[in-house]
């Protein structure tokens, strides 16, 4: 399902109007008190709508999606970047429904780079990076979400990947709402190089981005790139 083609009045709550004209008329930079509670309205309904589609996804139909992004995600990384030998490259565990990419992460790993995956380990601060390999011994994190464990090497990705609950052809992502990735992000100087994965039903007109909202290099579906430079 793509939402490209739905009429403005599909939404319950249109964010000031702003279904009703070219989303590119907001200006990103200036944040009306209204108009933000009425996006983060507009945000959480269509959250809601989104995981609840993709946890009707059977668990078959789950692998083949998570079989395909994978695919195309070592085919981008081969043509975009070549060998990854040395390079620290963040991926994540797959929660929620989300597609496993982690044989996508093993290939990875034989192939030399130095897989991490994030965690939390301070509350609303930016996400921090452990090293990964197929035989680390994972421990719970926040969230009940295995993560590395803190003897686990910390590093700084080069390259990342960010689970999208919807997505634009502007790259910008819309996630789980805590902010995590924006500001970790927001923290890390060089930025790594951002991937969005997601599914090619959750794409969506806008998210109404604001300031804290950032835009990530490429978005990457079952269908292949779909957002972002080439």
């Amino acid at each position: 399902m793509s939402n490209s083609d739905e009429a403005p009045g599909r939404y319950a709550s249109p964010p000031c109007m702003a279904a009703e004209v070219d989303p590119t008329y907001f200006d990103p930079d200036y944040v009306d008190p209204e108009q933000a509670r009425d996006v983060a309205r507009w945000r959480k309904a269509e959250r809601q709508r989104l995981r609840s589609e993709r946890d009707a996804i059977s668990v078959a139909d789950r692998a083949a999606l998570g079989e395909a992004i994978g695919a195309h995600l070592l085919g981008f990384l081969a043509d975009r970047f070549g060998s990854l030998e040395g390079r620290v490259f963040s991926g994540y565990w797959p929660i929620k429904g989300e597609p496993d990419l982690r044989p996508a992460l093993t290939a990875l790993h034989r192939a030399g780079a130095h897989v991490a995956l994030p965690l939390v380990e301070v509350k609303a601060a930016p996400l921090v990076f452990r090293r990964w390999t197929p035989e680390t011994k994972m421990v719970r994190g926040d969230w009940n979400i295995p993560v590395p464990p803190p003897e686990a090497e910390a590093v700084i990705p080069e390259i990342s990947l960010a689970p999208v609950m919807g997505w634009t052809e502007g790259a910008y992502r819309l996630g789980y709402g805590g902010g995590y990735f924006d500001r970790t992000l927001a923290a890390l100087s060089p930025r790594p190089f951002t991937i969005g994965i997601g599914l090619q039903a959750a794409r969506l007109a806008t998210i109404y981005p604001q300031p804290h909202d950032i835009r990530l290099d490429v978005i990457l579906t079952e269908a292949g790139l779909q957002a972002g430079a080439a």
